[in-house]
């Protein structure tokens, strides 16, 4: 079994972001291979981020339909809660990394699923956060970590 990714907001939306070429596909390829490999993990705050980005502010934007169902199949992938674990630990990785409120949230719920890898664009490529290693899905191929 492969190990688990931690998909981030913006990939998720960067898969349905047609003004954004040089990254869609990308994205999408991403998605894909986690797919495939069943190794994806998001929580359940990536999924109102990702709902809320692409039906308010994504131009094109989706219906809400089409973002509905997304978010349904995406929870295929058991999200994680933002429940009391997840909290505290975002209150030690905010406090050990000094990453915001939000970021914090993020890395602690990828810590809770167990992940190696956290996709994102939003923090350092390759840093090292408490068992969990930020990879920037644009820099790096998905078969380079997933085979």
């Amino acid at each position: 079994m492969n190990p688990t990714c931690f998909i981030d907001t913006n990939v998720l939306v960067y898969a349905r972001d047609a003004s954004a070429p040089a990254k869609q596909p990308a994205a999408e390829r991403w998605l894909r291979l986690l797919w495939a490999t069943r190794s994806g993990r998001v929580s359940a705050q990536v999924l109102n981020e990702y709902y809320s980005v692409v039906t308010e502010k994504l131009r094109p934007g989706l219906g809400r339909d089409e973002a509905r169902a997304d978010v349904r199949n995406l929870m295929a992938w058991a999200p994680v809660p933002t429940d009391g674990p997840v909290v505290e630990g975002a209150w030690t990785v905010q406090d050990r990394y000094g990453l915001s409120w939000w970021d914090s949230l993020v890395v602690s719920a990828a810590q809770v699923a167990g992940c190696a890898w956290l996709l994102t664009e939003d923090l350092q490529h390759g840093q090292a956060l408490d068992g969990v290693t930020v990879v920037d899905p644009f820099r790096t191929a998905p078969e380079e970590l997933l085979g």
